[in-house]
């Protein structure tokens, strides 16, 4: 069983330093094995925690969430997001919310529009006795996908394997899953790799150039109807993806998904961001504030510069110089 502190979606009251990822460790040894029962006693087996993480509600409430592998006798091999909180309070960031979106989403998948994100095959809120007292566990049980995230595609070790037609693949499929969440009403407000599944095969070949997955977001935990995306002003998001004015205080908009995926875009080509700071930062937020706000756009090399047009404006600082929707992105895309 393996247990870390996760990089936390919601910045605020994130285990930030060492002292908070070891009181994390330590609830999680008791945490955990309360998840592993309950599991258990809804037929789940073998099962597998991967990741847990913590953060304080409205008052002095700890809300604990994790991603758990298991097998079911009906469902197969399922990833199950769980939460467990102390009090009634629901907020902004929880798994009642993201069934909400991806219900939202599998309708208009059931309406022939291509899939966006992966099935909920359950969800689930139920009472457990846990920490000395009655606790809420909320569950969304997911396909587990063979292939993982797209991240694990692009680190270190696998960036070199990929062709350069699969790094298009993964570019304009990526842009087309975007599209499609913007078209359906819905901001993301946390794209990068860990967010895009791969669904489908890629084996470990020499030539699997025409190997293509399909691909899939997830971890909507985040986001927001259009209509309302303007009511979150805190600073949300992962740090190495969050555009030049949410670090300025404003609001999430189509644009700021678009700076994300430029991110990415880069990321995807290259085996790395366009933009780091040092992991030994005393102040970190400081440090990627500055990165995204004041730091030029690093050159692709000859052999990929015909994307440097379309990374450029999807990195613009200012959004009224950035692309409007992510339909110009992909225009400018296929002309490529």
């Amino acid at each position: 069983m393996r247990n870390w502190s996760d990089e936390k979606n919601t910045m605020e009251n994130s285990a930030s330093n060492l002292s908070n990822i070891q009181a994390l460790q330590a609830h999680a040894q008791q945490v955990l094995p309360l998840i592993t029962q309950a599991l258990s006693a809804k037929h789940y087996r073998e099962i597998v925690h991967q990741r847990i993480s913590s953060q304080q509600s409205k008052g002095s409430e700890t809300d604990y969430q994790g991603l758990t592998r298991a097998q079911h006798s009906e469902f197969g091999r399922v990833m199950i997001k769980w939460q467990l909180n102390e009090g009634s309070d629901q907020n902004f960031a929880d798994l009642n919310h993201e069934a909400k979106v991806l219900t939202s989403l599998a309708s208009l998948t059931k309406n022939n529009l291509t899939a966006i994100a992966p099935p909920i095959l359950a969800y689930d809120n139920s009472t457990i006795p846990a920490l000395n007292h009655s606790q809420q566990l909320t569950i969304i049980v997911m396909p587990y996908y063979l292939n993982a995230s797209l991240a694990m595609r692009i680190n270190a070790n696998n960036h070199s394997l990929l062709t350069v037609q699969q790094k298009h693949h993964f570019i304009v499929q990526s842009a087309h899953l975007i599209t499609n969440l913007h078209n359906a009403g819905w901001l993301h407000n946390d794209i990068k790799p860990s967010n895009i599944l791969l669904d489908g095969l890629l084996p470990n070949s020499a030539d699997n150039s025409r190997v293509m997955p399909d691909l899939l977001l997830t971890d909507f935990a985040l986001a927001q109807c259009f209509h309302a995306a303007k009511k979150l002003h805190h600073l949300a998001g992962t740090p190495a993806y969050l555009a030049p004015e949410r670090w300025q205080g404003q609001g999430a908009t189509v644009q700021s998904d678009i700076y994300a995926f430029g991110i990415m875009l880069y990321e995807i080509l290259m085996g790395e961001r366009p933009f780091n700071i040092d992991n030994q930062s005393n102040d970190p937020l400081k440090d990627w504030a500055m990165q995204h706000c004041q730091q030029p756009m690093p050159a692709l090399p000859l052999q990929y510069n015909r994307y440097q047009s379309i990374i450029d404006r999807a990195l613009a600082k200012r959004v009224e110089k950035r692309y409007q929707s992510m339909d110009e992105v992909l225009e400018g895309l296929k002309r490529l």
